[in-house]
């Protein structure tokens, strides 16, 4: 792969769903912690850079009535009674001063959220993207963007899914058709 060149006043680093809630869940290719671990570092080298940092995490209302209800084959799990910090971003990630904290209630950071207009008030064009699952909030977020007409570069050992096949398939498949997979490494030696 080609080394990337990024542009710091039009970049943004977009972290998705790691919280307290979702990072301690079992992962593939990557646990949790790996995955925290990476994003941190990204987000640290954005911080030091002046470049925006928007952390995106979800969180449904008590009641559910937020949630989209679709009859599907495979229906989620009913609601349980969450912890009352499920929600919060992971220490390791902040959020810290300066950094955005977008608050979704679907898959996808965009939906329903001020994510586009934050980025764009910002003249953002391009959006390094991490976060967990790689299959759901990020592939439905890197998507939205694509549309949006968002340059994106993917952290994929930034990144983590249910099983490996849910990881690989948007990396593989999806991620470069709409943008540029790279790792964690090869970002943070493209931001110097």
């Amino acid at each position: 792969m080609t080394e990337i060149q990024i542009d710091k006043s039009r970049t943004a680093l977009v972290v998705i769903d790691l919280q307290k809630g979702i990072t301690g869940m079992p992962g593939e290719p990557y646990a949790g912690q790996f995955v925290v671990a990476n994003a941190a570092r990204l987000a640290d080298a954005f911080r030091a850079n002046g470049m925006a940092v928007f952390l995106v995490r979800v969180k449904r209302s008590a009641d559910m009535k937020d949630s989209l209800k679709p009859i599907t084959d495979t229906p989620s799990p009913p609601p349980s009674v969450l912890p009352p910090d499920w929600s919060e971003i992971v220490p390791e990630l902040g959020p810290k001063e300066g950094d955005m904290v977008i608050t979704k209630k679907q898959w996808g950071a965009f939906f329903g959220t001020e994510l586009d207009l934050q980025l764009r008030r910002r003249h953002i064009d391009t959006i390094v993207l991490c976060g967990i699952s790689t299959s759901y909030g990020v592939e439905s977020t890197a998507r939205f963007a694509y549309e949006y007409g968002y340059q994106q570069i993917f952290a994929e050992d930034a990144m983590s899914a249910r099983s490996r096949e849910e990881h690989e398939h948007p990396v593989r498949v999806i991620f470069p058709r709409i943008g540029r997979v790279r790792t964690t490494d090869a970002i943070l030696k493209a931001l110097g």
